[in-house]
């Protein structure tokens, strides 16, 4: 995903780039064609404005005139900057976490089938704090989860159809056989680093933000 980049053009600029200014340039002229530019955001798409025909403006003129395209330049920028940050903050292989006073972006590996819900994160020796594991069911239900085959400690959060956290499991120990309950109504169930909620303080209440929570459900959404 490219950053939006924006070229800074001040007024300073502009007054530089007309100094040499003779009097042919105050003076009006035959008519000519004129074509206007904007400036390009990450998708590398330029927009052009149509040509028009105009008389030769003076250089104070053609100052203003280029101040004005300038303006109108920033605010078609702004929209395709702001569309790309959506975009951005719902990538396919991330979740977002936010709770009070804190937010925490995570690279996820999706377990959305139930050969991969059930594999999880078996025979890993490590994983990266950036890193985490999302369970996607196909529809809200009552989950047990357990440590079988499980080789580091896990931190479990539950999330209800709507992203939002309602409850966290800390310090599920390696290879432990005891059932761990959900609860009710779980339809997205992330395992990352055990004690790693507790350190950012993720508890009940946090909302999860991800490309695959239904949007129209979502307490947080992708163009937030």
């Amino acid at each position: 995903m490219g950053r939006c980049v924006a070229t800074s053009v001040t007024v300073a600029g502009l007054a530089a780039a007309d100094a040499s200014v003779s009097p042919a340039d105050t003076a009006p002229a035959k008519a000519g064609r004129a074509k206007f530019s904007v400036l390009v955001g990450a998708t590398g798409a330029e927009s052009t404005r149509p040509e028009r025909t105009l008389v030769k403006p003076s250089a104070v003129a053609r100052a203003k005139l280029t101040l004005s395209n300038i303006t109108t330049v920033a605010a078609g920028l702004l929209t395709l900057c702001g569309a790309s940050a959506a975009l951005a903050a719902c990538a396919p292989d991330s979740v977002d976490l936010r709770w009070p006073g804190g937010q925490a972006r995570f690279t996820v590996e999706v377990a959305d089938t139930p050969g991969l819900r059930e594999e999880g994160l078996m025979f890993r020796d490590s994983m990266a704090s950036s890193e985490a594991m999302i369970f996607v069911y196909p529809a809200p239900q009552h989950v047990h989860f357990w440590m079988k085959n499980t080789l580091i400690p896990l931190d479990m959060v539950f999330a209800d159809p709507t992203g939002r956290v309602t409850a966290v499991h800390s310090n599920a120990i390696p290879g432990d056989l005891t059932p761990i309950d959900g609860g009710e109504g779980v339809s997205y169930v992330l395992e990352i680093n055990g004690g790693l909620a507790a350190r950012l303080g993720i508890a009940p209440g946090a909302d999860l933000r991800a490309a695959l929570i239904d949007q129209g459900k979502a307490k947080w959404r992708c163009t937030e």
